[in-house]
């Protein structure tokens, strides 16, 4: 989806493929575009390369690729960054600490994606929700790359800046690991999950040990898209003794919601365990497992998610609402 819309803006692109399946398809018709606009296929400069060439200079490299493929991406790409050029970090997780290691903390730039979008088939790309990317660096310094980054970008959504690139990455984390990742254990849309009270209640759950591992690592959390603040979305002590209260119901009214805009999000991970790829749940929930281990701090349901989607990838469980109403039932004595 990305590649399509900076095409359709009018930008010359170099693309990676990394299968010559997709990319015999991109070269010979071009990628074919869903959103709201209709279907087109997109025409343009494009320059598609199953491994990355040898030579060439580029300002801004774009990582597209899945969590885990991400340290590897960087180290076959990093000789083509031009010297006051940056990576651009797409994947969800802590991924800027990544690939900082290797090529230094100045050439990287963080991009959060507040959209979603999948490839139902080889060379068409689906957007199925709306929304933003917001851009960063970790010193939290103003940086002139990134308005230039912005005008290309702009042609795909709108674009916001944010100093404090590690609360801003660390709430989409929150998101990710209960939305994400209760798509891939409920096998299902996020809209058609949500309306089940046990999967609020867990998503809140999820939320509350995210933050609670945040905190610990000393990171000031930032509101997503400048309008939902997940805090407000933990659970208090009290809270988490009770079943119902007036303060639970107005969460569950926001989790609703948020069900109903993002219905037709369906997750890649689950999408990863369908085609037979290893899914990034150790960059999404697993990171709060170690961190919070680290921190002596317990968080019981993020890692029974990250058991149970690992337990998928091996086949050894099935996806399914029923699997979602086992792990919240198993989770219940912990949490009292």
């Amino acid at each position: 989806m990305l590649l399509s819309r900076i095409l359709e803006g009018g930008q010359r692109v170099a693309a990676v493929a990394r299968r010559e399946e997709i990319a015999h398809m991109l070269r010979t018709r071009g990628p074919v575009l869903r959103d709201e606009k209709g279907e087109r296929t997109v025409r343009g400069d494009l320059e598609v390369f199953v491994q990355p060439p040898r030579e060439g200079v580029y300002d801004f490299i774009l990582l597209a690729t899945p969590p885990n493929g991400v340290e590897a991406a960087a180290r076959d790409t990093a000789h083509l960054l031009a010297p006051h050029g940056a990576m651009v970090v797409l994947q969800n997780g802590l991924c800027e600490e990544l690939v900082a290691r290797i090529v230094g903390e100045p050439r990287v730039i963080g991009a959060i994606v507040a959209w979603g979008a999948s490839s139902p088939e080889t060379g068409v790309y689906e957007r199925t929700s709306s929304g933003g990317i917001v851009l960063g660096v970790l010193s939290g310094e103003p940086d002139p790359r990134l308005p230039q980054l912005a005008q290309v970008l702009r042609a795909v959504c709108p674009v916001t800046f944010t100093g404090n690139l590690r609360g801003a990455r660390w709430s989409k984390l929150a998101i990710n690991c209960a939305i994400s990742t209760l798509g891939t254990v409920g096998g299902s849309r996020v809209g058609p999950l949500l309306r089940h009270a046990f999967v609020r209640r867990l998503a809140m759950e999820v939320f509350t040990e995210v933050f609670q591992v945040a905190r610990a690592e000393g990171v000031k959390l930032e509101k997503v898209a400048s309008t939902v603040d997940l805090a407000w979305l933990t659970l208090s002590e009290s809270e988490q003794r009770a079943h119902a209260s007036p303060s639970l119901l107005i969460k569950h009214a926001m989790l609703l919601a948020i069900g109903a805009r993002y219905r037709r999000l369906r997750s890649s991970m689950l999408a990863a365990i369908e085609r037979g790829r290893e899914p990034p749940v150790d960059f999404l929930n697993g990171e709060v497992v170690q961190r919070g281990r680290i921190h002596g701090l317990q968080v019981p349901v993020n890692e029974r998610l990250l058991e149970a989607v690992h337990a998928m990838s091996r086949r050894e469980l099935t996806p399914g609402v029923e699997t979602l109403r086992h792990l919240h039932a198993q989770t219940r004595p912990q949490r009292h």
